[in-house]
């Protein structure tokens, strides 16, 4: 679950990170008020969004050209910025052709920057552990700089079992060319960030830019944090952060149905049991010359409703020309699925190519049940001929 960057600083906050004071501003006229509870006298406005590049992203209705982030030198000045975004659509390299809708922006002071840094914690799924990436290119993409610069980042993995040391912190001081009394402060800032970030089961803690004033403080001039959706149990206070209105209609749907749906690009949708089958559903679809719709795991104990809630996820993607449903049967069961086919393919009428793999336990009175259903269904026998016949027949359609 992601969050926005105001409700991220709120967060770090807590934990002792240093960010600057703002103020969350739902209309023109809360963004100009806002500007009277900071310093100033300038004021940075920021279009809220799950999304980065705001600042270099563009409203496509405004003819200044100017993005997401902009300085006001006056409150009138950030009243006018407000008007600018809010309601508009912003568009970034992040949001894609479409853009989100700007909702809220939040204000902040201007601060004086010395330098500008990159830090972020995430979990690294190879090594197990909790790792932070820092780099002295604050403020540009993360990934372009380890793609043209890659000796500029230098990471830290965190042993679990003992936790964040003072020792790690000032290596990656003296990495980022700290000194003098901002290694210190910079060594406080990590190990609030690291407390923050265990704190609140966190996938993803990143601050781009991290800033180092002019007066030589540290402070979080950007936050983005990701939770681990797994361990949001734990934390009934952070589901009240959601915002619905930055998230695909199709996955919060899927989410009811405890669905994992991820919506793709692609012609193809997939229905799969098993995270790793649907991987290699959609690798074995892009071999075969279509592109998945979707990555959609039922998981191993789908039910015959949750299947046709399935199909209608899958179907209300208007990109979707055809559907591959390829389930293994362990504990899943082949005539549970089957049935959830056959039914949603009739209260559908269902109106796509159709081809079904079922391998397991069942498997042949599934495939019966299919058979016996009048419908046009077309069975596969393995991953291979299911994918050959599914890209066929879409192209045949078209």
């Amino acid at each position: 679950m992601n969050i926005h960057e105001y409700q991220a600083k709120a967060l770090l906050r807590t934990y002792g990170v240093a960010v600057p004071d703002g103020h969350v501003a739902w209309t023109p006229e809360e963004a100009e008020a806002a500007c009277g509870k900071l310093p100033g006298p300038v004021y940075v406005v920021k279009s809220q969004i799950h999304a980065g590049g705001r600042g270099a992203g563009r409203f496509a209705d405004d003819p200044s050209g100017k993005g997401g982030v902009r300085v006001a030198k006056s409150p009138a000045e950030a009243r006018a910025a407000a008007d600018a975004m809010l309601g508009h659509v912003l568009v970034t390299k992040q949001t894609g052709p479409a853009g989100r809708r700007v909702h809220r922006v939040y204000v902040e002071g201007g601060c004086e920057i010395a330098r500008e840094l990159y830090l972020s914690l995430l979990v690294d799924r190879v090594t197990g552990r909790v790792t932070v990436v820092a780099c002295t290119e604050g403020g540009m993409e993360i990934e372009h700089v380890a793609e043209a610069t890659p000796e500029k980042i230098v990471r830290v993995a965190i042993d679990p079992a003992s936790g964040i040391f003072a020792f790690h912190a000032r290596r990656l001081a003296f990495s980022l060319g700290l000194q003098g009394a901002q290694i210190a402060t910079f060594t406080k800032f990590l190990m609030a960030m690291y407390e923050a970030f265990v704190g609140l089961d966190c996938s993803v803690v990143e601050v781009n830019p991290l800033v180092v004033t002019g007066a030589g403080d540290i402070i979080a001039l950007d936050a983005k944090i990701s939770f681990d959706d797994n361990a949001l149990f734990r934390h009934p206070e952070l589901e009240k952060l959601r915002d619905e209105a930055e998230e695909d209609p199709k996955e919060l749907e899927a989410a009811k149905f405890s669905l994992n749906y991820v919506a793709l690009e692609g012609n193809i949708g997939c229905m799969v049991n098993g995270a790793g089958l649907a991987m290699a559903t959609m690798d074995i679809i892009k071999l075969y010359g279509a592109a998945p719709a979707n990555f959609l795991d039922v998981g191993g104990g789908a039910t015959k409703e949750r299947v046709t809630a399935a199909f209608k996820i899958i179907l209300s993607d208007p990109n979707v020309e055809g559907i591959l449903v390829n389930i293994f049967g362990g504990i899943m069961r082949c005539d549970v699925i089957a049935e959830g086919i056959v039914a949603a393919a009739r209260e559908l009428s269902l109106s796509v190519p159709l081809v079904v793999r079922l391998e397991g336990t069942n498997v042949d009175l599934g495939k019966e049940i299919m058979a016996r259903s009048g419908l046009a269904i077309v069975t596969a026998d393995n991953l291979a001929d299911a994918a050959e016949k599914i890209v066929k027949a879409v192209q045949e359609a078209a």
